[in-house]
Parts: structure tokens; sequence; C-alpha cells
């Protein structure tokens, strides 16, 4: 684990030190477990980024620059 150093406005550290007894933690917990939900949403984005471009290169739904939209197409059963 590794440690860094920040640098806070004096009354958000007071805010996050209330906050954190109140959930009966540190701030230093409070921190760790912000970083860890960042990092675990960027991977969440990606992994659905990804899918998405791989669920769009299987459909065989293509829409050109030159397409139009055909009412009756639209309407087939």
């Amino acid at each position: 684990m590794k440690n860094i150093t920040l640098a806070v406005e004096d009354d958000v550290l007071d805010r996050a030190r209330v906050a954190a007894a109140k959930r009966k933690t540190t701030v230093n917990a409070l921190v760790r477990e912000f970083l860890t939900e960042v990092g675990s949403a960027e991977d969440r984005l990606a992994r659905a980024r990804r899918e998405l471009l791989e669920l769009a290169a299987k459909s065989e739904f293509r829409i050109g620059p030159d397409w139009k939209f055909d009412r009756d197409e639209a309407h087939e059963r």
C-alpha cells in the first residue's frame, strides 16, 4: 500500500472528520473508499464501452450517411 499526501482546505477536512466520525471510520478510510470507487467506476465504464462496441460490430443493422427512413420497412411485421 502506498502513502499519499493531500492538501485540502481546513473546513473541508473538518467536515470530512465529522462525516468519518458519524460512520465510525477515519478520513483516511473515507479517502481510500472514494478512490477505490473512482477506479471501479472507470473499469465498469471501460467494460461497458467495450461490450457496446462488440455488440455494434456484431449487429446487422447499418446506418450510413445516405440512409433514409422507409416507412414501409418500419411497419413490416
